[in-house]
């Protein structure tokens, strides 16, 4: 595999809502998690199942820090692909990324490879820039890519009470009105911003979808982990 490939041929269906500040992003979730972002993408990492020799897909990859994570879990004879619809994303975590990792752009309803080409999927705090009317063929085009007991990890910040609760809502709500937002398809508008970061409203979408062993924990810093398997 070519390191550091890149794919400009995005095609021309709604891609919503789009983070192009790869660098303040960084920053942003570096104060909110004080720091401990590494800790986070390692445990996401880690519930995902990835084994040495894996090959793995990010979708939503963003800055790259979960697919270089996944890069070094599954070890020099392993193979990480990131993906995500921003351009200014691609470039960042191409600039930095590990030996075993590619990116592209792509957005996660247009990627095109093979029938069972990857063991483990990951989407993390991605999904509900997807526009809802896209979900269902991101989602699909994921269990295709999956091998025959290929495992799907997403997740996201998970609504709670207090403080923290108040931080992820206003987080939430942030993310509902960034860039894309106004073109009208990027996020949910149902008046509840917490439900829309819910990775727990996938489990029926999934289960029709094909994907089994659905499992929903609550992960460190707020956040809710859904993880599934495509059955063999």
């Amino acid at each position: 595999m070519n390191r550091n490939k890149q794919v400009s041929n995005i095609e021309s269906r709604p891609v919503g809502a789009l983070i192009t500040w790869p660098r303040r992003y960084n920053l942003l979730t570096d104060v909110y998690l004080l720091g401990r972002g590494g800790k986070l993408v390692q445990y996401f990492a880690t519930a995902s199942g990835i084994r040495p020799g894996d090959r793995a897909i990010d979708i939503g990859c963003g800055p790259g820090r979960l697919a270089n994570e996944l890069a070094r879990q599954a070890g020099p004879q392993g193979r990480v692909t990131g993906v995500d619809a921003s351009g200014p994303m691609i470039e960042y975590a191409t600039a930095h990324a590990a030996p075993t990792c590619t990116f592209e752009l792509v957005p996660a309803q247009s990627i095109t490879y093979p029938e069972a080409s990857f063991d483990v999927a990951t989407s993390t705090f991605a999904m509900h820039h997807i526009p809802e009317s896209e979900r269902k063929t991101a989602l699909t085009n994921i269990f295709r890519i999956l091998r025959p007991g290929g495992r799907l990890l997403l997740a996201d910040t998970h609504p709670t009470r207090g403080l923290r609760g108040m931080a992820i809502k206003a987080m939430a709500r942030l993310a509902a009105h960034r860039e894309g937002s106004t073109q009208g398809h990027g996020h949910d508008h149902d008046g509840d911003v917490l439900a829309t970061v819910d990775v727990r409203r996938y489990r029926d979408l999934l289960t029709e979808i094909g994907f089994t062993a659905l499992e929903f924990r609550e992960g460190p810093f707020a956040t809710g982990v859904l993880t599934a398997v495509k059955p063999n």
